[in-house]
């Protein structure tokens, strides 16, 4: 699931402490990244979902190496809803969806969502602040991200909640991070200066990044 990187249109808590222009060329490699993440697994299929207003960019940005799907209504519930629409109705037997900045995120965690599908109806991947970075089904359930919490601390409270409702059962993967704000991007960054493999673009941008701030307090100290 994404967005074309349009300044001022994407993760736009971390525009507190960035430029729009650097978040917007963050959020670039970010997705390539994760793209490449999500074509790795090899044998699953791979598709952007994005607001309908995205497409063109978003298929131009990746040269149409995956397909590019609009979304049906506005917002997270919305898109995570037409996910499983889309996708299960095409027969597939397990549809994973995930965030498109998370190429920190190992590949070893979207293989175990898919296999833990294989006897549950929901697989979610919990982060520590409370909301998700994951969700896979095998079927689309109706009214399962309706509600409030989208995007909040009770996210994923109030999607357990809806399962429970809906009956389904559940199985998670490890609890993880999203990335958000700059405490986000200084453990990334961390991360990557032992493996950069994992990320390469995101790698060098946050190297760019972190010794470009070096010097400003480097600079702010001599003053």
């Amino acid at each position: 699931m994404a967005k074309a990187p349009r300044p001022g249109m994407v993760k736009t808590r971390l525009a507190r402490s960035l430029s729009v222009e650097a978040v917007t060329d963050l959020y670039r490699c970010l997705l390539d990244d994760t793209l490449a993440l999500a074509r790795s697994l090899g044998t699953a299929e791979v598709a952007i979902l994005c607001p309908a207003s995205d497409v063109e960019a978003l298929t131009q940005l990746t040269g149409g190496v995956v397909d590019v799907v609009a979304q049906k209504g506005d917002g997270l519930a919305a898109g995570l809803t037409s996910v499983f629409a889309h996708f299960t109705g095409d027969g597939r037997q397990s549809v994973v969806a995930f965030n498109s900045d998370s190429p920190h995120l190992r590949r070893s965690v979207l293989e175990s969502a898919f296999e833990t599908l294989t006897g549950h109806d929901l697989v979610i991947g919990p982060t520590h602040d409370g909301g998700y970075y994951l969700v896979g089904a095998k079927a689309a359930h109706r009214a399962l991200f309706d509600g409030d919490g989208m995007g909040t601390g009770s996210a994923l409270e109030a999607l357990l909640a809806r399962t429970r409702g809906l009956q389904l059962s559940v199985g998670f993967t490890d609890p993880f991070y999203d990335i958000d704000v700059e405490d986000d991007l200084m453990r990334l960054a961390a991360e990557l200066r032992l493996s950069p493999a994992r990320a390469p673009r995101t790698a060098a941008w946050l190297k760019q990044w972190e010794e470009a701030v070096a010097q400003l307090r480097t600079g702010t100290e001599d003053l």
